[in-house]
């Protein structure tokens, strides 16, 4: 297994939560990914229409997690778009972590889209980063 997610029925009732896990931490984050894009739409009915290329630094790799699936928040509604993927990879210099990715996806389009919750933020209820063995797991809560 490199990396999956599952969503997690009873965790946080008003809100939507999901456990993310993987090989390793850049694993880890492509599986938070995945469960955020697909909490927003069925990403295969998204065409490619619109790329942004993101860039975040963090001495703390909770916090570079925070702010990764933060920013895919503030561009679906800053674009109005939903996604179909991103390619991303994440480094550590030893003092700080590093993500690289590109975001693709298109405008909001109810009629070629399969849409499914309106996240409006990603929370610090419940989150949690962490690493068992040479596993990496994260639990996040996103407001929707």
């Amino acid at each position: 297994m490199a990396h999956s997610f599952r969503f997690l029925d009873d965790i946080a009732v008003a809100d939507l939560a999901f456990k993310a896990e993987g090989d390793s931490v850049a694993e880890l984050f492509r599986a938070a990914t995945e469960a955020l894009l697909e909490t927003l739409a069925e990403t295969s009915t998204v065409a490619v229409t619109w790329e942004r290329t993101i860039e975040h630094a963090s001495g703390e790799l909770d916090e570079l997690l925070f702010e990764w699936l933060s920013d895919l928040v503030y561009w679906k509604d800053a674009a109005g778009v939903v996604f179909h993927d991103a390619d991303l990879s994440v480094i550590h210099d030893g003092a700080t972590w590093m993500l690289a990715a590109v975001l693709r996806g298109a405008p909001v389009d109810q009629a070629t889209q399969t849409l499914h919750h309106d996240v409006k933020g990603v929370t610090k209820h419940l989150y949690e980063v962490k690493q068992q063995g040479m596993h990496w797991y994260a639990q996040v809560v996103v407001d929707v």
